[in-house]
């Protein structure tokens, strides 16, 4: 009888997960959000590691991100549009895409000028002072959405192999 060689392979991946109200969901994933604010320094623990995104049912009950992305970030109506749309390509109540995590740092509440406009572009939100900041990287949708509920914080989500990147 021969002897089969098997190979090692990941049947799914268990990765740190965190909610994400849209439209930011969607622009970490589309990569236009690349700092993440909170505030306290949640994803500090998670500096380089993955994080999964999962996006919220409810969505961010502000205007702050239309100000930053047609001022600051130049863009105009239809690419705003084109953006959320593509944000929600997968719907709401799903882990819908991976993450890099950086270093957290919190902003100097003296801060001002262009260094806190840059940070502002980079977060895509205005009022950073005192904020945990957080620098997201190679973000990437996965194939498929995966349904899960959603949790507080941070909690641990299964991704299947076929469903990533």
């Amino acid at each position: 009888m021969k002897k089969e060689k098997h190979l090692f392979f990941q049947m799914s991946m268990q990765v740190r997960c965190l909610s994400f109200r849209q439209p930011y969901a969607g622009l970490v994933l589309d990569g236009v959000k690349t700092v993440e604010s909170r505030w306290r320094p949640l994803l500090a623990p998670l500096e380089n590691q993955t994080l999964a995104i999962y996006i919220a049912r409810q969505d961010w009950e502000g205007e702050e991100w239309r100000t930053v992305l047609s001022g600051p970030l130049g863009m105009n109506r239809p690419q705003i549009q084109a953006l959320l749309e593509s944000g929600e390509r997968f719907g709401r109540g799903v882990v819908a895409g991976l993450v890099d995590v950086g270093e957290t740092w919190q902003c100097p509440a003296y801060l001002q000028g262009d260094e806190l406009q840059h940070l502002e572009r980079l977060a895509v939100l205005i009022g950073l002072e005192e904020k945990h900041l957080t620098h997201l990287s190679n973000p990437r949708w996965l194939k498929e959405p995966l349904t899960a509920r959603g949790g507080r914080d941070l909690w641990t989500v299964e991704i299947p192999a076929e469903l990533l990147p």
